[in-house]
């Protein structure tokens, strides 16, 4: 493998792993079952690989490989065509169209957050991480700052506030846009 093709599948990695849950997301809404959602996958990553254009940035890449999941899954449902138990092709074509745009708006809402997160100050980010982590309860947490849980509890709902004010007036920025 020359170094041109290391660097392209590195930048394809990227991006296929950037988007990867969001696409596993779109397809498992169109499909019946996990094993389904699995092999449309595979197909998927092997037709993004085989097709990739080095040149595309995210955003890009991003409305090229859920056209392509969407394509993918329409063909195995139509190889699947004699169950009865399956959604017509214009439900199907609503469907994604309807989670391709949530998906956008829950990314927008992420990246809102996180740039939220970072413009609060240290001691609250910290405590929301802190509060936050995997399998922490508050009062756990509470007892190692010595706090009372209900301090804890006031603490993190003005940090969420301030999070949830801050989000909301990104997201009005970025429409105005």
């Amino acid at each position: 493998m020359t170094e041109s093709d290391r660097a392209q599948h590195g930048h394809f990695l990227r991006l296929f792993m950037e988007h990867e849950e969001s696409l596993r997301v779109f397809v498992r809404s169109l499909l019946f079952s996990h094993e389904e959602e699995r092999e449309v996958m595979q197909d998927v990553a092997v037709v993004l690989w085989r097709k990739f254009d080095a040149s595309m940035d995210t955003q890009s890449f991003c409305r090229w490989a859920f056209g392509v999941a969407r394509m993918e899954a329409l063909a195995f449902r139509r190889d699947r065509a004699r169950d009865r138990h399956t959604f017509g092709d214009e439900v199907f074509e609503l469907l994604g169209q309807m989670i391709f745009e949530q998906t956008n708006a829950l990314e927008a809402e992420r990246r809102a957050l996180s740039a939220c997160l970072q413009k609060l100050p240290e001691e609250q980010r910290r405590l929301v991480q802190a509060a936050y982590s995997p399998g922490v309860k508050i009062d756990e947490l509470a007892a190692q700052m010595g706090r009372t849980a209900m301090a804890l509890y006031k603490s993190l709902h003005r940090a969420r506030l301030t999070l949830m004010d801050c989000t909301r007036r990104v997201l009005a920025s970025e429409e105005l846009k």
